[in-house]
């Protein structure tokens, strides 16, 4: 089954002001800042690779207008790098209304073989990272008292088993417990985190990284025969960013069409 028609913007997010980690290449990232834009949201994006960040923000910033894109080099596993992209967007747009926390790394490793090198960078990335940013995020949020939005981008894998995936599912499965622990503490003050768990979003990193067999093997695993596209991930993204989300709260969404 061929993907469906894209779908337009609706302003979902006018006047929102949206932070998006790991946001400068052709995946889930990617998408959703350029959904976020045509939603009528004020993006500044964030990337650990500097030149693809640069040319990202040119080019949205060109489509969309440079009053509404901006973006920094931003490397999660650094707080400074994490705090400098917060800094950036209150410095530009004076508020801060919504973070995506993207970023994340993963890798194929049996665990009787894994390294705690590859152990450490998964979790690092992944785990930490969305803690380093969410941390950031509340902080600033409760000061300001208006409120605020996060969505983090979990993975089926937290809840499902997939061999050589022990680092990437695990850091997954906490970012979920995170998510909902994370919803709990900030409830009080008016901000909601909630999560996105996609299956198979296929972008040109996953297809260099993962063998012909396996991909097919997963997209065989998917009730539409068909991996999903980003900005099919994205538009999830958008509706727990939305006040069409707002009675949700701590709960992860699986964006997947997975039947085993």
């Amino acid at each position: 089954m061929d993907a469906p028609a894209y779908v337009q913007g609706h302003d979902l997010l006018a006047g929102r002001t949206a932070v998006i980690t790991a946001a400068a290449g052709a995946g889930i990232g990617g998408a959703t800042a350029r959904r976020f834009l045509e939603e009528g949201a004020r993006i500044v994006i964030g990337d650990a690779h500097p030149r693809r960040t640069k040319e990202s923000v040119a080019a949205l910033a060109e489509e969309f207008g440079a009053d509404r894109v901006d973006g920094i080099p931003c490397d999660v596993t650094d707080e400074t790098h994490v705090q400098s992209l917060l800094d950036l967007a209150e410095r530009r747009h004076g508020r801060l209304d919504v973070v995506v926390n993207n970023a994340g790394l993963g890798g194929t490793a049996e665990l009787t073989e894994m390294t705690d090198e590859q152990w450490d960078k998964v979790i690092d990335v992944t785990l930490n990272g969305t803690f380093r940013a969410t941390r950031a995020a509340l902080r600033r949020m409760r000061a300001t008292g208006e409120g605020g939005v996060i969505v983090n981008n979990a993975s089926v894998l937290g809840w499902r088993a997939q061999a050589g995936q022990a680092h990437y599912a695990a850091a997954k499965a906490g970012v979920m417990a995170l998510t909902r622990c994370a919803a709990i503490e900030s409830a009080p003050h008016g901000i909601r985190v909630n999560a996105v768990s996609p299956s198979l979003a296929m972008h040109p990193h996953l297809a260099k990284v993962t063998s012909p067999e396996l991909l097919e093997e997963l997209t065989a695993r998917e009730a539409f025969g068909r991996y999903a596209q980003p900005w099919e991930i994205a538009n999830v993204v958008v509706f727990l960013a939305s006040g069409y989300s707002s009675y949700m709260t701590g709960e992860t969404v699986s964006v997947s069409s997975q039947h085993a």
